[in-house]
């Protein structure tokens, strides 16, 4: 069982609808998103006849609705995303039913000591993704190219090792001939790992084709043929660089060309959006620390939140700022007097409440 947004708008299904994000936060440029978040609730004979169905979301994502009940589950949890639905500033909530208005009212019943770690958490892996950013912008700037397996294959020498492709070519220059990795052929070597014989042997090849092989070809050898050398393959080498090469590719594939543009403008070489995020989610686990859930931001926090996203910091000063307030979570959390964990039975009997209120049971 499936659903559109259009079917949930149409069937009268969603219970709250809000403008998320930047715009929640208070730190909207002209070119943000408007990201859609909501609750709708399953029709009871849907759920009887094919299960239930967790969410509904558009093709970008930019529109999500989530089930009561998958709502509720998340809710357990103290998730980040899900908690701020609970206290979204007036202007962004385009639509909520008195039921979600029922649900708001227990809001400090949800939030447990647990958000030191959701919040926190997420924050430290905001610090992550920004840390790796710096990669990315070097690989953008290199260009970086996909290499074959011939590009980690190494000829044993006397002093140490030469890259096949150069072998070859140095034997050409010697001999004058225009030999290439077709006319070689392999062997293993017994009780040696990736390491093989190269011998002369025409339409043979060392693997069977340069672009698409993720391996070198073993061939079956005359007697009579004339070893040439011995060769290595770092499999770990080509391996990791497989997965590297895939990892940049997705990044250019899915990278946002506005935020990519602006973090290339400010030359700090950290994504400076995510480390905006590490600052909000590490004030708010701060604030949570004595019960206040709170999604805009005040002038003067969305003033510095900005200027981080424009890049008008050090990275490192950030980063020591960050772990500055991260290091003393531990305090605040111990002296809160938040419940440990949400009470699991309260919030079943809420879901159940509600959704025979929607019913009409």
């Amino acid at each position: 069982m499936t659903y559109t947004i259009q079917e949930l708008r149409d069937k009268y299904l969603i219970i709250f609808e809000t403008v998320a994000g930047s715009h929640a936060y208070g730190t909207a440029t002209p070119e943000s998103d408007h990201d859609i978040r909501g609750v709708f609730v399953q029709p009871l004979d849907d759920i009887l006849k094919y299960g239930f169905v967790e969410q509904v979301s558009d093709e970008k994502n930019d529109v999500t609705f989530y089930e009561l009940g998958r709502f509720i589950e998340l809710i357990i949890d103290n998730n980040p995303n899900i908690l701020e639905l609970l206290a979204m500033p007036e202007d962004c909530i385009k639509f909520i039913h008195p039921l979600f208005e029922k649900l708001q009212a227990h809001k400090n019943k949800f939030i447990t000591k647990r958000v030191r770690w959701t919040f926190a958490g997420y924050a430290i892996d905001q610090i992550q993704k920004a840390r790796g950013y710096n990669k990315k912008m070097n690989w953008e700037e290199e260009q970086m190219v996909r290499k074959t397996v011939l590009d980690f294959c190494y000829v044993l020498q006397a002093d140490g090792t030469v890259p096949v492709k150069e072998w070859i070519d140095r034997y050409n220059a010697y001999e004058g001939t225009s030999k290439s990795y077709k006319d070689y052929g392999l062997s293993a070597i017994d009780h040696a790992h990736e390491v093989y014989a190269i011998f002369y042997l025409p339409n043979t090849g060392i693997v069977s084709d340069e672009e698409k092989a993720n391996q070198v070809q073993l061939t079956s050898i005359p007697k009579e043929t004339m070893l040439e050398a011995y060769m290595t393959f770092n499999k770990d080498g080509y391996s990791s660089h497989c997965k590297k090469y895939l990892e940049y590719t997705t990044w250019l594939k899915e990278r946002n060309p506005n935020r990519f543009k602006m973090n290339k403008e400010h030359g700090k070489n950290y994504d400076s959006k995510n480390m905006m995020h590490t600052y909000r989610l590490l004030l708010m686990a701060h604030e949570l620390a004595k019960g206040e859930l709170r999604v805009r931001r005040t002038p003067k926090e969305i003033e510095k939140l900005m200027k981080i996203r424009r890049g008008e910091y050090e990275y490192e000063d950030l980063l020591k700022e960050s772990e500055a307030m991260i290091a003393e979570l531990d305090a605040a959390y111990e002296k809160s007097t938040l419940i440990n964990k949400v009470d699991k039975e309260f919030c079943f009997a809420l879901l159940g409440t509600l959704r025979k209120k929607f019913y009409k049971l």
